[in-house]
């Protein structure tokens, strides 16, 4: 519905724009093709002239509907590296600059011939030169500084409070895609620099495995852009004193009093031994898995032997272990199992088991 009614508004505004240029030259137009210009030749000139217009224009709306959506998304993703002092120093500077050039151009407008010309140039020039003067002294501008900082720094705290800060490993997992799809996570999802540049130097990697797991990165980060319902934000905040990126997150945790994302065992230790909150993937897959209780019976597929003397060793679907005591005899075969007990690690859960048959026959 909302594509028609964009349509048809294309189509009004197309055949008024060109109504307006077909009447406004028509006169010219009839004098050099030697036609008699009349009232009525003028209105169906124009008539004609804008049908044509907007019979144009309702034809390439849909392409420029999806052009105007292309420079929206280009125009924020631009915007949220930039900060928003420098934003509004900038604004600052730009109008500040404008006025100036306005009040220049009062008299440049009295220069015969090119007066008008020197008034855009002199304008245009002077709105560059005090935007630009503003941000590269911004440090120096401490009366606006101090005016924008304390909103600056309330806006920064909202956005960050419930920020969710994705690492190398858990945007190459490529779950995270899924779990925002599904609301349970809120907040924002950021994305920092120095990741992103770990990512593609992977993709860059000689190595075959490495450079298809670098570039599955940046797909899925793409994606995440494209398709998830919590806003992305990338941050190009860096530590040049720290050279490795897990450090760098936990710094940039610690700024911004948010969360890592992770399915990084190791990063998820040290996050808990200096006190940042983390969010692990594979903690969150191994809680959702179905509750296995000792002594619950299930059927499974022996696939191979295990690490000790008769024991041989399945798995579920969703690929959690299941160790059989004296499962080995059964390779191949698909046999019913009694669980004996569940041990549950941030690495993942497995099962111990034992073939019902045993008990089958200890029982008899």
């Amino acid at each position: 519905m909302m594509q028609r009614i964009l349509r048809v508004g294309a189509l009004f505004i197309g055949f008024a724009i060109g109504y307006q240029l077909v009447n406004t030259s028509f006169s010219a137009i009839a004098a050099y093709a030697g036609v008699e210009s009349t009232p009525m030749t003028n209105i169906g000139a124009s008539i004609f002239g804008g049908s044509i217009t907007g019979l144009i224009a309702y034809i390439i709306s849909p392409w420029l509907s999806r052009l105007a959506k292309k420079v929206n998304v280009w125009m924020n993703t631009a915007l949220k590296a930039i900060p928003t002092q420098d934003i509004a120093v900038g604004v600052t500077g730009l109008v500040l600059g404008l006025l100036i050039g306005s009040l220049i151009s009062l008299a440049l407008l009295r220069i015969p011939l090119v007066g008008n010309y020197l008034t855009v140039i002199v304008t245009l020039f002077t709105g560059y030169f005090g935007m630009n003067l503003m941000i590269t002294r911004k440090d120096e501008m401490t009366f606006l500084t101090n005016l924008f900082a304390r909103q600056a720094r309330a806006a920064e705290r909202g956005n960050f409070r419930s920020a969710k800060i994705l690492d190398t490993s858990v945007i190459i997992d490529g779950r995270i895609v899924d779990i925002t799809s599904t609301g349970f996570i809120e907040g924002v999802l950021i994305v920092p620099g120095f990741v992103l540049e770990e990512l593609r130097h992977i993709a860059d990697s000689s190595d075959t495995l490495k450079r298809n797991r670098g570039r599955r990165g940046l797909d899925i980060l793409n994606k995440i852009q494209k398709e998830s319902h919590v806003p992305v934000q990338i941050v190009e905040q860096d530590f040049d004193d720290i050279p490795e990126v897990d450090s760098k997150l936990i710094k940039l945790a610690k700024n911004m009093k948010g969360k890592i994302v992770t399915n990084d065992y190791n990063l998820n230790k040290v996050c808990e031994l200096q006190g940042v909150p983390v969010l692990n993937i594979n903690e969150l897959a191994n809680s959702v898995k179905p509750i296995v209780l000792p002594g619950e019976e299930m059927v499974a597929l022996i696939v191979k032997d295990g690490k000790e003397m008769g024991q041989g060793v399945a798995y579920l679907d969703d690929g959690t272990m299941i160790v059989v005591e004296g499962g080995r005899r059964f390779i191949g075969d698909t046999v019913e199992v009694i669980v004996t007990s569940v041990l549950q690690t941030a690495a993942g859960r497995m099962i111990f088991a034992k073939p019902k048959l045993e008990k089958m026959s200890g029982v008899r």
